[in-house]
């Protein structure tokens, strides 16, 4: 994939940063809900049937002939939902979900006349490596959304460039709670891959960006003591909940062992709240009458007949969605260069 693709990605607007996204109480009532309603799932484990769906989602390339597991890619880094399509999971955060707050950010961003919430998330974790290369968040399109397209599909057809006229606008409020001492900030790329990288840093507690993540690398700095970031036996079952042995604590498990206890000073939580924004009430009735949409044999097709003009060869399997071989060729074919020029961690010095 060219470059000029690559340097593409990047916001509709300048993210900007804010303080206090939610309240003392709209925070501690979060953090009730996570406590309450766990243990939780690994991202992978929550999103990806493959390992080869996670790189055909994150942009990477392997080396040919090289065969992945989980193994190779996993971090400890966990996920659960409060919202999606508009319906709030837990009552008692309505008023976080449903937030005029955000809603006026998030049509300001854009300028844009309407918006409505869509997803609303939080990834939990100890002490981790850096969040991985840098990535781009989940978009979806007209018809084809997380709730009925596997992620991997939807970010390559972000990648390809050959659906933007289908691509939802969106917006995204991510906070971050994290008292640790030891790294645990954002790295962003809003002027491109190419561009310089900026970087939001400690104190992590309240502190969000408002942003496009879908058109935007971006990924977690690490965080934590250097001993605790790898914790042995973690596996794509591992899950992330309350450790009632230790007051605020925190505890992997796989296979009902405990894997690793995080103490409540080394808990990293990112709240992540996204809208989708339509410009104006034509966009909207586009939108929400499925006058426009498009459908998965579609994407498949304009993908594949994008591939024999530039002469990749493929052979189409019987079920594409699901076809390791296949989404490995198309994670390779799509690949965008992301950016390189990462941050240095933190002096390890420090984390150790």
């Amino acid at each position: 994939m060219s470059s000029d693709l690559a340097e593409k990605f990047r916001p509709v607007a300048p993210p900007y940063v804010i303080e206090n996204a939610y309240t003392d109480d709209q925070h501690q009532r979060i953090l009730q809900v996570v406590r309450e309603n766990g243990p939780w799932p690994l991202i992978l484990a929550e999103n990806f049937k493959s390992p080869e769906e996670v790189i055909a989602a994150t942009g990477g390339v392997l080396p040919e002939g090289m065969t992945l597991t989980w193994d190779m890619i996993i971090t400890g880094v966990f996920r659960g939902y409060i919202a999606r399509q508009g319906v709030c999971f837990y009552p008692e955060l309505n008023d976080c979900y449903y937030n005029s707050k955000f809603l006026d950010m998030t049509r300001n961003y854009w300028g844009a006349k309407y918006a409505e919430p869509e997803t609303f998330l939080f990834n939990i974790q100890g002490p981790t490596p850096i969040g991985g290369p840098p990535h781009l968040d989940g978009t979806v399109f007209r018809g084809m959304t997380m709730e009925n397209t596997p992620i991997w599909l939807l970010q390559i057809m972000t990648k390809s460039g050959l659906f933007r006229h289908w691509q939802s606008k969106k917006a995204q409020v991510t906070g971050w709670y994290y008292k640790g001492k030891i790294g645990g900030g954002f790295n962003y790329w809003p002027d491109g891959p190419r561009g310089k990288p900026k970087q939001i840093t400690s104190p992590m507690w309240g502190r969000a960006v408002v942003a496009e993540n879908e058109m935007m690398f971006h990924h977690a700095q690490a965080a934590g003591p250097l001993a605790m970031r790898r914790p042995a036996g973690l596996d794509i079952s591992s899950t992330f909940g309350v450790d009632p042995t230790a007051e605020g604590g925190w505890r992997i498990e796989t296979f009902g062992d405990v894997t690793q206890q995080i103490p409540a000073e080394e808990m990293r939580l990112l709240v992540h709240w996204g809208a989708r924004v339509f410009m104006d009430m034509r966009e909207l009735k586009t939108a929400f009458d499925h006058t426009d949409d498009i459908s998965h044999d579609q994407a498949l097709t304009m993908l594949t007949d994008d591939l024999r003009k530039r002469n990749v060869a493929f052979e189409m399997p019987s079920d594409p969605m699901n076809d390791r071989a296949f989404i490995g060729m198309l994670s390779q074919a799509y690949a965008v260069n992301g950016p390189t020029n990462i941050p240095a961690d933190v002096d390890e010095a420090l984390a150790a």
